[in-house]
Order: structure tokens, then C-alpha cells, then sequence
């Protein structure tokens, strides 16, 4: 990062919800980079890792004049916290897109691994001839039709995270889509004068790779659900939800010690042990990323609570998490996410599932209680049950339709703006 970053009298509000905001997009990004392959989308990452060193320093600045007696330095505490965090989030992310940009070398199965991983994300410049030029997203209803959605775009330089359904494309907008690999092709095509490739999966050849590579999406996966729930955990002041981050945490590092104990054996039967340094260096980050979601949900774990300009930042990000249980005789009670069109019907995409208690097939918490596994991504067929506890993230508005569908109430205030 190059040029002097000077104060400036910015809300910490609007810096602490512009970070929350480019750090989830820096991992969408940098993972995209490493499964694609693509330096465009890693250089993307490094662009807004610069960003968010900005943000940060003004964040720290703000914070440190906020800060006059004993009782300030208590409270703002774990926004220092979350600053330092979101940071975490950022240099991670662009260790791992230097993965592809300094060519550190991944094994082919990470291809294989792609469908599974992430859905796709391509980066597409709107021609001026595209029939999607001079409209908004709400008018060309674009993941409604297709299912495709547009996640960020990049115009004149900045940075637009989350864009609305009021937000107008235009002609020479660099926009990161991202859906089902069928759906990606077609978009692209309308959006584009040039036509979409594909990347190929290769299948992977070593067992012992192939599962520390199955070690790495999970990680990836949990990883970003924790940096989900621990921003739900400011936002509603939940000690239930902020443990639910220190277990996936925990899951995360006992999966570390699982991939390690696969590379090893790996590195033994592969041609050149030196091609595995991505997957260690890929490893490592993601490890960071989930010790970042802790530190973001700490303050609330350790009893300080949430500092006001906290939880009004996170609520008027560009999204909102949020948590909800299944009730009995619900909508939602035996049904797939595909039947009751809960991506369409209230504009909320469910990112994890944790199954609620079935006798015999549960675990125990760190905390004692009983709980069931972890559905991460789950897919449209995926079917939910009364105990099931879903992670969804959305806008205020969806969130009471989906809490509707749940038979559950939501935590805080969800009315419309």
C-alpha cells in the first residue's frame, strides 16, 4: 500500500459497516481466486486489502480520541477488537490470493474440488450493448430468473459491496457474479461480448490428497459461517449464538490437525512435494480467518456486551445475519429449501443448517449442550426439520417472511426501514 492515510471525521459507525462489508467480499473473492484460478479476481483481493489498511488505520484513529476515561477504554475495548479482526480477515485473505499471483503451486485436485467448494464466481465487464445496461438489478430480477446474483460491483475505482435492488448498471461496471455453474454461462453471455470458459475439474489422483483437500473446503466453509455468526452475535448480544462461533472455531482447528496428518502422508507420492505449499499456505489463512471470528464475537463472550455504534453498524450493513429455529408444524417442518422457495420467496439465502437433538445421533457442546452436526452450503434439496437451527443472510424485510415460515420470532428489531 503506497500514499499517507491522514485523520478524517468519519463515523465509526460507517467505517465499522464498510469493513464488516469488504471483509466478508475479501473471502468470497480470495477463495474464488485460488479455485478459479484466476489472477484478475487476485488482484481484485490485494485492491481491497488496501482498502481495508485504510479503513483500519482511520478506525484506530477514531477510536483512540473517542477514549477519555477508564470507563471509555472498557467499552471501546471490543470494537478495537473487532477493528483488529476485520484486519486478521483482510491480510489473510490476500495471503491466499498471493497463492496465484506469486504462482506458490496448488495440486490439480483443488479443481475437482470446485463445485463443491464455493458456487461460482466469474468477474464480467457490462458491454455497452447489453440489454441489462441502464437498468437495475430489481428490474432485470436477475436471481429470481436465474438464480444468479450479483455480489459486488467495481466502478470509477470504488467499490460498491451488496449492491440493491434500486442499483442501476452501467455500461463498463466490473461485476462479480455469482450462482450455479449451468446458470453463470448464460449471464455472462448477456452481459458480455465475450463467451463464458469454464474451468475443467481434473480428478484427483492420491487419496490422502483428495481428503486434505475435502479438510481445506470444509475449513473454508466454516471458517466464513464463523465470521458470519460472530457479526450476528454483536449485532443481537447473543452469548448463545458467539458460542456457536467458538465451536465451529474449534471444528476449524481440529481440522487443521486433520489436513496436516493427510498433506504428509501425500507429500511421500507425489511427483514434486514442493506443489503442496499453496495447500499449507491455503491451510494456514484459513485457520486466521476462523481465530478472526473469535476475536470479533469476543467482547460478547466475555460479558462486555456490544458498544452501541457496534451493533448499529453491523445492522445497517449491506446485510444482516440471522438465527432461527424450526418450529413443529411449520412451513418449514419437512421441507426442502427448493419446495418452500425460501431464496425466492423472502430474498434470504440459508448458509448453514445445524441439525437439532436426535437421540443417539448428537454431540455434546463444549458448553454441554446437545446439538447436532453442521450442514454448510446446503444445497436445494436439502431438508429441514422442528430443532433445526438455520443461518440466513438477507435483508430486514426477508428475515420476517423467512421468521414466518420458521414459526420462530426474531431477535431485535426487524422492522423495515
Amino acid at each position: 500500500m503506497s500514499g499517507e492515510v491522514e485523520y478524517q471525521p468519519v463515523s465509526v459507525k460507517e467505517l465499522l459497516s464498510e469493513m464488516k462489508d469488504t471483509a466478508e467480499l475479501l473471502i468470497d473473492l480470495s477463495y474464488s481466486a485460488v479455485l478459479l484460478g484466476s489472477d484478475a479476481i487476485a488482484e481484485e483481493v490485494l485492491d481491497l486489502e488496501d482498502r481495508m489498511d485504510i479503513l483500519q488505520m482511520r478506525a484506530r484513529m477514531s477510536l483512540l480520541l473517542a477514549a477519555r476515561t477508564t470507563e471509555d477504554a472498557e467499552a471501546l475495548a471490543p470494537v478495537l477488537g473487532m477493528v483488529g479482526a476485520a484486519e486478521k480477515v483482510s491480510d489473510a485473505s490476500g495471503d491466499i490470493a498471493k497463492i496465484v499471483l506469486e504462482d506458490i503451486g496448488l495440486p490439480e485436485a483443488m479443481r475437482a474440488a470446485l463445485p463443491e467448494a464455493v458456487e461460482t464466481l466469474v468477474r464480467v465487464t457490462l458491454s455497452p450493448e447489453a440489454a441489462l445496461a441502464g437498468r437495475t438489478l430489481g428490474e432485470a430480477n436477475l436471481e429470481t430468473e436465474t438464480g444468479v446474483r450479483v455480489i459486488a460491483i467495481r466502478r470509477d475505482g470504488e467499490w460498491l459491496t451488496n449492491p440493491a435492488a434500486e442499483t442501476t448498471l452501467r455500461a463498463g461496471d466490473v461485476l462479480l457474479l455469482r450462482g450455479a455453474e449451468e446458470a453463470i454461462g448464460d449471464v455472462y453471455g448477456q452481459m458480455s461480448d465475450e463467451e463464458y470458459a469454464p474451468v475443467a475439474a481434473a480428478e484427483p489422483a492420491i487419496d490422502d490428497l483428495e481428503r486434505a483437500v475435502d479438510s481445506i473446503v470444509l475449513m473454508k466453509n466454516m471458517s466464513e459461517l464463523a465470521v458470519d455468526l460472530a457479526y450476528g452475535a454483536v449485532l443481537f448480544d447473543s452469548t448463545a449464538v458467539a458460542e456457536e462461533v467458538l465451536e465451529l472455531e474449534a471444528e476449524v482447528d481440529a481440522l487443521q490437525s486433520r489436513f496436516e496428518a493427510w498433506v504428509l502422508r501425500a507429500a511421500g507420492r507425489v511427483e514434486d512435494p514442493v506443489s503442496l505449499r499453496g495447500l499449507v499456505h491455503l491451510a494456514r489463512s484459513t485457520e486466521v480467518i476462523s481465530d478472526a471470528a473469535l476475536e470479533i464475537s469476543e467482547g460478547v463472550l466475555r460479558g462486555l456486551g456490544t458498544h452501541p455504534v457496534v451493533a448499529e453498524a453491523v445492522r445497517e450493513s449491506d446485510e444482516v445475519i440471522v438465527r432461527l429455529s424450526v418450529g413443529e408444524g411449520s412451513a418449514l417442518d419437512g421441507a426442502t429449501l427448493r419446495e418452500e422457495m425460501v431464496a425466492t420467496e423472502t430474498g434470504m439465502r440459508v448458509i448453514a443448517v445445524r441439525r437439532g437433538p436426535i437421540a443417539g445421533e448428537t454431540t455434546l457442546s463444549r458448553f454441554g449442550r446437545e446439538r447436532g452436526e453442521w450442514v454448510v452450503s446446503p444445497r436445494a434439496e436439502t431438508e429441514l426439520h422442528a430443532g433445526d437451527v438455520v443461518i440466513t443472510k438477507g435483508t430486514r424485510a426477508g428475515a420476517q417472511r423467512l421468521a414466518a415460515l420458521a414459526g420462530d420470532e426474531l431477535e431485535g428489531d426487524y422492522e423495515d426501514e
